[in-house]
């Protein structure tokens, strides 16, 4: 019997530095893991630098180069966008695409403001009506051990959610020498550490309880106010370089972000997101605190969960250490033997999977812009809580007061 292929899937990124190679590892993979609708087709990189991005597109698989993404998205040989460009960005290129009928998969966080993202969330849903699709890129809720954590909220295991824990932490912005880049700028990257991984932190506590944030309290901090023009950053201490004559720029975003949220449904939270935690590289942590037990995740150990069941015997109470690699465990039994680690590449590689899942069948995948939306007015409410010292801040998907809120 003749065995006939998938149709292919032909996919045009725009952007090729970090996130650019993680989402090229991902598309030439999925497909030799997953048994997937369409098969990804690495058709085209757009960058504006030419010589770079021959060089990104050659390294990383993709067959075609083009130096305007509105050329990509003008191209008949592709039929989704990725973009991996800096916030500031998102909305045109989004929009453009799925106004010319292509899907688009966008990196986080959605855009750079709430306006930005109710505009693509309301482009999303129409070319939705017409069978074009959108998703924003959370990754980490890809993790098994993540994507395990909700399979056993939604189960009951830990009762009704009373508390989330949740940080995010890294140390590669603690050294003052370190370059001013465009994470930087707000008028490209939106925001600091709150955009940048808090924004993860919020997409995983609302994925894994099921819950809205409906109001916030914060403080923003940026600690290191102008920092060296130019270079590359090469790790702590390497700052090359760098003198005391070296130009400088103003830092115009936070390198620390710290708020207490409410859930709706009666649950608390609180959140810290910085760059400038030495010795953290990327403690990715989630806690969630049940009336009948508790499930907890740090990143920097990814294939574990910690479990306690208040419902054990007293004398037999305690966390205790899950290995999320059995193949009952999510996307797990889609790659190796139990006990043989996943990585961080490979949240990359069960996005794609989901996503192109959902293509074949004609469904919303998720996050969806609208999803996305709702994590972006989560940072709104960060923001404006921070600069005006507010005790409480309501976000604006709920139709409340701030005195409803306190």
């Amino acid at each position: 019997m003749e065995k006939h292929s998938p149709p292919a899937l032909r996919v045009g990124m725009v952007g090729y530095a970090f996130m650019g190679a993680a989402h090229s590892h991902a598309w030439r993979t999925a497909h030799r893991f997953f048994d997937l609708p369409m098969t990804p087709e690495l058709a085209a990189v757009a960058g504006r630098n030419r010589d770079a991005v021959e060089h990104a597109a050659e390294r990383m698989g993709w067959a075609s180069v083009e130096t305007d993404w509105r050329a990509l998205i003008a191209r008949d040989d592709i039929d989704l966008i990725d973009i991996c460009t800096p916030g500031n960005t998102h909305a045109e290129i989004a929009i453009a695409a799925l106004e010319a009928g292509k899907h688009v998969l966008c990196e986080k966080p959605l855009a750079n403001s709430v306006a930005e993202a109710e505009e693509m969330a309301a482009v999303a849903d129409a070319a939705a009506r017409n069978g074009v699709f959108a998703m924003c890129g959370y990754s980490y809720r890809r993790t098994p051990a993540v994507a395990q954590m909700k399979r056993m909220v939604d189960d009951g295991r830990i009762g009704t959610v009373r508390q989330v824990r949740a940080q995010y932490l890294q140390d590669w912005l603690a050294d003052p020498h370190a370059p001013l880049t465009w994470r930087l700028e707000k008028d490209k990257s939106g925001s600091g550490a709150l955009g940048d991984i808090g924004a993860h932190s919020i997409d995983a506590a609302r994925f894994v309880t099921g819950l809205n944030i409906t109001g916030v309290s914060a403080l923003l901090e940026t600690f290191t106010k102008e920092r060296p023009v130019g270079g590359e950053f090469v790790g702590l201490g390497g700052h090359g370089d760098v003198t005391a004559d070296t130009p400088r720029g103003p830092v115009t975003v936070d390198d620390a972000a710290l708020f207490t949220a409410r859930f709706d449904g009666g649950a608390i939270g609180v959140f810290e997101a910085t760059r400038t935690a030495l010795g953290r590289k990327n403690a990715m942590r989630l806690e969630v605190n049940g009336t009948l037990g508790s499930v907890a995740f740090d990143f920097e150990d990814m294939n574990f969960l910690q479990f306690y069941d208040g419902t054990d015997a007293a004398d037999a109470r305690g966390f205790h250490r899950i290995m999320v690699t059995e193949p009952v465990h999510p996307y797990a039994g889609n790659w190796w033997p139990t006990g043989h680690g996943l990585g961080y590449e490979h949240g990359f590689t069960h996005q794609v999977a989901d996503l192109v899942t959902a293509l074949g069948t004609g469904t919303t995948p998720t996050p969806s812009f609208s999803d996305a939306l709702q994590v972006q007015r989560v940072l709104a409410a960060v923001e404006e809580s921070a600069a005006n010292n507010s005790t409480w801040t309501a976000t604006r998907q709920h139709a409340i007061t701030l005195e409803d809120a306190q």
